[in-house]
This record gives structure tokens, C-alpha cells and sequence, in this order.
């Protein structure tokens, strides 16, 4: 039994003997690397500004993901135990630096995604989060202040009780208090390195914790490419998408993707409840 989860009751028999045969998330990733044209959700941005100017392309990419949850729940699912378990929330993790330095502070931030939630509640979700992590008198909370504890211990001590904890983790028996701002306690990971100018990478998953999906998202740029036998100019960013294998087969990950680039054409989908059911043939 676990707090966070309930056991998956559809596990298909090679699903459970892949689990079997790689039993660590670390070994059972698969890599996705799609580049997507966001050049009506560009569009949609300009507009949508001008009611919210606090709105940014972050903002958009994490409702479209929240959305991509709701509607392929087998992406919110993870493996532990050896067994495949169901999350009992959405939630999407983050890390955020304090400042835009080398030698800034980051801190973990999760953002829980309430099927009622909408692309104003997430907006407003995210940026007051960010908000307060980088405030000057912010007080560390959660996963964020018990790392700087642990960090702070001489290694024959530190070490035995990361053992510890991570036993609890495989077991699901991982105190809330350590769960909470937790990165890897999460049904997706995600890191938009666009504002650092940079392209998307493929970042591995790792075995603590239940996050099964780590998504980045590259700079957007111009891109020339060809629609029904013309060139045209496109906003396209790169997603590099990593996965464990063992909650979903290829083609259930690939429609979640395609799933994606029918939101970013269709913008205004953003703007409904993030449980709605969308249509995809």
C-alpha cells in the first residue's frame, strides 16, 4: 500500500514480466526527440498577453502537458516495487533558480494540476511560485530544506541514512514531508532551457522517487520547412522527451506526442478545464 498511489489493475502480462527483466527505471528509458511547430501558439501568446502580461511560453508548455496527462493517464504511472502504480494527483516538477548566476541557489518546485485547473489558474500556479522561491526572505520548505541538512552531515553518517531513505522510497513508505517540492515525487519532470538559449537534451530518469517522464524544451526558432510542397517560415522548438518504458508501449507514447503538437496548433484548447476530454484521431 502507498499514500501517493493505488496499484494499476490493467497491467498487460508482458508489461509485468518487462518490469521482471529491468527492474530499475534507469535501464528501462526510452528517448523521444520530436521538433514542434508552435507557430499558431506564438500567435496565441501575442493576444493572450495583453489580458495576462505575466503569461509566457512556460506557462503554455505545462498546460499543454497537463493536459497530455489527463488525457493518456498511462503517462501518470510509475514502477515501484515491481509493480506498476497509478499517482493519485497530477503533478508537474520544476527546478528554479533563485537568480540567473552560476553560482545561484536552485530549489525544487512542484505544481499540482486540479482537473478543474485552466491555463489562468496554472498561469497564476507557476508564477506565484516561482514568485516566492526567489524571494530574499523565503524560507526553504520541504524536500528543498531537508537537502541542505542532509548535504551538511559528514559522510559516515549522511550516507547510511540516504541508504535509509532510499529503501523507504522502493517500499513507498518515504515520509510526506520529504515528498513535498520533491522533483522526482512527481508524474513529470520538466525543463525549459529556451530561456537559457539553448537546445532541448535528453536528460535521464532517475531510479528514486516516481517520476517516469522528464520533458526539456529548447529555444524557438525560424525554421524553413515544407508544407504540401512549400517552403514556409515556422516557429519550431525541440522536446526531448525521456520515458520509462515499462508504464506504456512506443505507440501510447507517440500519440501522446502527437497529442501535443494538435494542442499547439490549436491553442485555444489551453483555455478549457485541464481534465477535458480532446479528440484525436
Amino acid at each position: 500500500m502507498r499514500r501517493d498511489a493505488v496499484r494499476a489493475k490493467d497491467v498487460l502480462g508482458t508489461e509485468q514480466i518487462s518490469i521482471d527483466l529491468k527492474p530499475h527505471r534507469c535501464v528501462s528509458d526510452v528517448y523521444i526527440n520530436q521538433k514542434l511547430d508552435v507557430t499558431e501558439l506564438d500567435k496565441y501568446l501575442k493576444k493572450a498577453k495583453k489580458d495576462n502580461p505575466n503569461l509566457t511560453f512556460f506557462h503554455l508548455f505545462m498546460t499543454a502537458l497537463g493536459k497530455v496527462i489527463y488525457n493518456r493517464p498511462k503517462i501518470n504511472r510509475f514502477v515501484a516495487n515491481r509493480h506498476i502504480w497509478i499517482h493519485n494527483k497530477v503533478v508537474i516538477a520544476f527546478v528554479a533558480k533563485v537568480k540567473f548566476d552560476d553560482f545561484a541557489e536552485e530549489l525544487m518546485v512542484q505544481i499540482p494540476f486540479e482537473e478543474n485547473d485552466t491555463l489562468e489558474t496554472i498561469s497564476k500556479k507557476i508564477y506565484d511560485k516561482v514568485h516566492r522561491v526567489r524571494g530574499e526572505h523565503t524560507e526553504k520548505s520541504g524536500a528543498n530544506g531537508i537537502v541542505d541538512v542532509l548535504a551538511k552531515l559528514p559522510n559516515i553518517i549522511r550516507v547510511p541514512i540516504v541508504g535509509i531513505l532510499k529503501w523507504m522510497d522502493d517500499k513507498g513508505c518515504l515520509p510526506a514531508s520529504i515528498q513535498e517540492d520533491n522533483l522526482y515525487y512527481s508524474s513529470m519532470i520538466v525543463s525549459n532551457l529556451g530561456t537559457l538559449h539553448s537546445p532541448s537534451i535528453l536528460h535521464n530518469i532517475n531510479d528514486f522517487g516516481t517520476a517516469s517522464v522528464f520533458v526539456t524544451m529548447g529555444e524557438i526558432k525560424d525554421e524553413e520547412v515544407l508544407i504540401n510542397g512549400k517552403k514556409e517560415v515556422r516557429k519550431i522548438v525541440d522536446f526531448g522527451i525521456n520515458l520509462d518504458e515499462r508504464i506504456a508501449d512506443g505507440f501510447y507514447f507517440i500519440k501522446c506526442v502527437k497529442l501535443i503538437q494538435h494542442i499547439f496548433d490549436n491553442p485555444e484548447l489551453l483555455e478549457g478545464k485541464v481534465g477535458e476530454k480532446i479528440e484525436l484521431d
